[in-house]
């Protein structure tokens, strides 16, 4: 469990105060890097709390609630002058330290100490902005290595919104008993359900699944390419609490796959899917955009409808097969950092 110290929750908040409590220290990425420019504010959320992000002259970006203290307007909504960020309501100016350097409605007047931004942590990682809203101490950060390896193409697809809890979300990606009729029309093979037993080896950032199986990872269409009796070892990595790395091996290379749920809210997700392989490096792009689009989609279609809407964390809520290993140690990594039996509830 990570320790937090207290903070104010936000306004309207959907989570239960122990588990915003419980969440908020991890790593989550609210942005891609090319929406965050130096000429225009940019404006998201994250777990309730409204952000701003923008980006000054050396390249640097600035993670800040999305709110002047002067008259409570939400600074997304101004503009970026000189690497200050102006209010729209009354032109106030923040420099790159936070700090409020102008007023010009009092331009020569001592400018009050408390009137400067309440900012956040920034990291820029594989064609993302991540951020966390409380800093106190270290915890893992999600790791796809590949994305600066020259022997790999990088892709990055369009986000996913889904009207559902990132825990929902993030459980689906990496169970591996829906493939034969969630993914049907994609890669999922009917008359190939059944689940091979597979190992669990527990990690410092969440825990690994190693699933081998004969189900192809080709869509449909191209499951010829794949060698006779050719067996699909499918890596699962998850980084607690809400992002998972997959690993695909095909034949003649590596696939790789970071899942990446930004919760939103307590039931609205904003998800993010770099993805990078070291073969088919000729291949029309367009292609996998396509394929990763409809997978997601696919995924998307149920899991809004799923209820609870909230991943129950008490594991008598639900009845588990022998192939929800993977889902049932997600659940109980989720308990350890401090979410409620029933999570948000």
């Amino acid at each position: 469990m990570v320790a937090t110290k207290e903070v104010s929750l936000p306004r309207n908040c959907t989570f239960s105060p122990t588990d915003w409590q419980a969440l908020a220290p991890f790593w989550y990425p609210v942005a891609f890097s090319h929406e965050i420019t130096a000429e225009k504010p940019y404006g998201t959320h994250l777990l309730d709390e409204r952000l701003v992000i923008y980006r000054v002259s050396d390249g640097s970006i600035i993670v800040a609630k999305d709110l002047c203290l002067h008259r409570g307007a939400p600074l997304s909504l101004g503009w970026i002058e000189n690497d200050r960020l102006v209010c729209p309501y009354h032109g106030v100016q923040y420099d790159c330290d936070a700090k409020c350097v102008f007023i010009p409605a009092q331009p020569d007047a001592t400018i009050p100490l408390r009137l400067r931004l309440k900012t956040y942590p920034v990291m820029e990682r594989y064609g993302l902005v991540w951020t966390r809203l409380i800093d106190n101490g270290e915890v893992p950060f999600p790791e796809l290595a590949e994305w600066e390896d020259p022997d790999y193409i990088q892709v990055l697809p369009n986000s996913v919104d889904l009207d559902a809890a990132a825990g929902r979300q993030v459980e689906g990606f990496l169970d591996v008993s829906h493939f034969a009729f969630i993914h049907a029309k994609s890669f999922g093979e009917k008359d190939n359900p059944e689940v091979p037993d597979y190992t669990i080896e527990q990690t410092d950032s969440g825990f690994k699944a190693d699933y081998i199986s004969t189900v192809s990872n080709y869509a449909h269409g191209m499951k010829h390419l794949a060698p006779p009796d050719f067996l699909w070892r499918r890596l699962f990595e998850l980084f607690v609490p809400f992002t998972a790395k997959l690993t695909v091996f095909f034949p003649h290379g590596k696939l790789h796959v970071l899942n990446a749920a930004s919760p939103i809210s307590a039931r609205k997700t904003r998800l993010f899917v770099p993805i990078c392989r070291n073969f088919d490096k000729d291949a029309p792009l367009q292609d996998t955009l396509d394929f990763n689009d409809q997978v997601f989609y696919e995924d998307k279609a149920i899991v809004e409808e799923q209820w609870p809407e909230d991943l129950p964390i008490c594991l008598a809520d639900e009845v588990h097969i022998a192939g929800d290993k993977s889902s049932i140690t997600f659940r109980k990594k989720l308990a350890a950092i401090g979410l409620g039996k029933s999570f948000t509830s």
